[in-house]
């Protein structure tokens, strides 16, 4: 399924032209999935920076982040996942596994658009899938930030507030993305913002990866995703490139996991973590502008080798 472009004019604060890859459905068809990403700055630094949204959200969350980052000289891409944003969305729910996301994230970046000297900033999903790409292919990045996101291996036993997110996305009859982003922010939406977050979704049918992603998340060893996972920190574990935790404070789901990075990456020991106040979830949407600023700080002290 593909959203109609009609839905996505004249949001508040997304001036930002689409574009767009093909890649693989994965599923043996030969059929092609278009996937969309907005591509702003530059690059006049040499300085490539991959944000990575999460769940239920698209690029638009980081549209206050990607103007500040772009002034600094580089380069911003910001994909939508597959089922999300303008990106195309595979209607039954079983089109989506973990390992097909980031195989899809692999082929558009990696692939199509061959990204090099990545400093990747992930939220949520964004982490889950973007840590696999950073274990798997650590050249292709030169740092790290992580923002509210985690690796889970399923041998931990999930937050409540996590399991109580799972039952309603799977229960509820009517999944309201606009109000779940509200929901998991410290600020008040407008109702246009609300709506933005709702434009990718003109009804239920579109929403199949919205409601599949949170049973997609490893709670059990025995998990598909739990071995793949635990190899990833095998090689997060030996990931010696700066590495930056920048959790909110204000996160039920993923308070105190920034130092569990902080313990086990290499890349983390030293550097200047931060916890940034009052931003819930989904903050970039609370603390936008002071997430961008500490990015452009970490890539200005950590310096590409010459």
């Amino acid at each position: 399924m593909r959203t109609p472009d009609e839905r996505f004019n004249d949001l508040p604060d997304y001036p930002f032209a689409p574009a767009y890859v093909d890649v693989g459905a994965g599923d043996g068809s030969g059929d092609r999935l278009r996937v969309h990403y907005v591509d702003e700055g530059d690059g006049s630094s040499g300085e490539t920076v991959l944000l990575l949204h999460g769940q239920p959200s698209w690029s638009y969350l980081y549209r206050h982040m990607i103007p500040p980052l772009g002034q600094a000289g580089h380069r911003c891409v910001a994909p939508d996942l597959i089922g999300f944003g303008r990106s195309d969305k595979p209607a039954a729910r079983s089109d989506y596994t973990y390992q097909r996301h980031v195989d899809w994230m692999r082929e558009a970046l990696f692939d199509r658009l061959d990204l090099r000297g990545i400093t990747l900033v992930c939220q949520d999903w964004g982490g889950l899938i973007g840590l696999r790409l950073v274990a798997e292919h650590p050249d292709r990045f030169a740092r790290v930030v992580v923002a509210n996101t985690f690796l889970p291996t399923g041998d931990a036993e999930p937050t409540k507030a996590f399991l109580q997110w799972r039952e309603f996305s799977q229960n509820t009859p009517e999944l309201h993305v606009g109000a779940i982003v509200d929901s998991g922010c410290r600020s008040d939406l407008s109702p246009a913002v609300t709506a933005a977050y709702d434009a990718p979704f003109p009804d239920d049918s579109f929403k199949a990866g919205a409601r599949r992603f949170p049973v997609l998340v490893p709670v059990s060893p025995d998990d598909p995703a739990a071995g793949p996972n635990r190899e990833a920190w095998q090689a997060l574990q030996h990931f010696d490139k700066p590495f930056l935790c920048a959790f909110s404070d204000q996160d039920p789901i993923t308070r105190g996991l920034d130092r569990v990075f902080q313990e086990r990456v290499p890349g983390a020991r030293g550097q200047n973590h931060t916890t940034i106040r009052d931003g819930g979830h989904f903050l970039q949407e609370d603390r936008g502008s002071e997430l961008a600023g500490i990015v452009n700080r970490f890539i200005a002290a950590e310096p590409l080798p010459s």
